[in-house]
Parts: structure tokens; C-alpha cells; sequence
């Protein structure tokens, strides 16, 4: 083999190193997405029962009006959220707010027996797994294009086409708020 070869192959095989080294950049940012999309549907079904919830119990609890204000709130707020953190601060205000919606309807014998309300409670605390789950994969995309961003040698693929780093979605808190609502009497 003569050196023009040997150079051309090496230039043949970093090209194709290259390109597939974007092709990863491209699909690990695709799967992180899709699995953010993920969260919001759970979170969405997640709003979407909390008017149900809050109905349900107003009907026994009519003079908890303060409960129901919190989580009317909490909920606009997490809804209305636009970055990460917004997002991840809102969710944390709106799971406090749900715990005390859930103290309050303790304190009701007939609401706890109501059929209406055991259904919420179960597809609430179905949607929280749901997020749980959702929100662990979307961490897992996001830690492994994070690791590939950083790097090296994919960290040169990463600064030329300017894919960067992602945030994590945490739940911030102490323990107790770490923890899924508890909608089981």
C-alpha cells in the first residue's frame, strides 16, 4: 500500500465515524424528547383529574375552600409552566397541594366510601406511577446524551453541531416530597 491510501482510508474512516457519531447525537436527543412528551401526557391526564378530584370532594367538604384554592392554583401553576425548573417547582407545589386535598378528605367517612372518589383516587395514583416511570426513562436519555456530549472523542461531534447537554427532571425537596402523593384510604 503506497501513503495515499493509507491517508485515504483514515479519511474514509473518520467520515464515517463522524456520521455516525452525529446519527447517535441525533437519535439520543429524539429519544430524550419523546420521552418528555411522555411526562406531559401523564402530567396532562394528571390535570385533567385533578378538576374531577376537586369536585368530588367540595361536595362533602364544601367549607375546605382553602384546600381547593391551593390546588386550583398549584395546578394553573403547573400547567402555565414553561422552563425544566418551572416545571419541576410547579409539580413539587401541586403534589403538597394534592397531599393536603388528600388530608382533608380523611376527615370524611362518606367521601371515603364514595365510588366516584375511590376512581379518581385510583387513576390519580396510577397517573402518579405513570409519571414516575415516564420521568425515570427521561432521565436515562438525558443522562446518556450528557455523557456522550461531554465525552471525548464525541464531545468534537458534539461542539461542531452544537448539540448540547439537557436537564435532568428532578423533583426537588426534602424526603416527604420526593415521595408519590398517597391517595390509598
Amino acid at each position: 500500500m503506497d501513503m495515499g491510501t493509507i491517508i485515504l482510508a483514515i479519511i474514509i474512516i473518520l467520515v464515517i465515524w463522524f456520521v455516525f457519531s452525529y446519527n447517535r447525537f441525533v437519535r439520543l436527543i429524539t429519544r430524550a424528547k419523546e420521552a418528555w412528551s411522555d411526562i406531559e401526557v401523564q402530567m396532562k391526564r394528571r390535570y385533567d383529574l385533578i378538576p374531577n378530584l376537586v369536585n368530588t370532594v367540595k361536595g362533602y367538604a364544601t367549607h375546605e375552600s382553602t384546600a381547593f384554592e391551593n390546588v386550583t392554583k398549584a395546578r394553573a401553576m403547573a400547567i402555565g409552566a414553561g422552563s425544566l425548573a418551572e416545571k419541576a417547582g410547579a409539580e413539587n407545589m401541586l403534589g403538597s397541594a394534592l397531599k393536603s386535598l388528600f388530608a382533608v378528605a380523611e376527615a370524611y367517612p362518606d367521601l371515603k366510601a364514595n365510588q366516584n372518589f375511590l376512581d379518581l383516587q385510583r387513576e390519580l395514583s396510577d397517573t402518579e406511577n405513570k409519571i414516575q416511570a415516564a420521568r425515570r426513562f427521561y432521565n436515562t436519555n438525558v443522562r446518556d446524551l450528557n455523557i456522550a456530549t461531554d465525552s471525548f472523542p464525541s464531545n468534537l461531534v458534539a461542539k461542531t453541531f452544537n448539540f448540547s447537554k439537557m436537564e435532568f427532571f428532578d423533583l426537588e425537596g426534602d424526603e416527604a416530597t420526593r415521595q408519590p402523593v398517597k391517595v390509598q384510604f
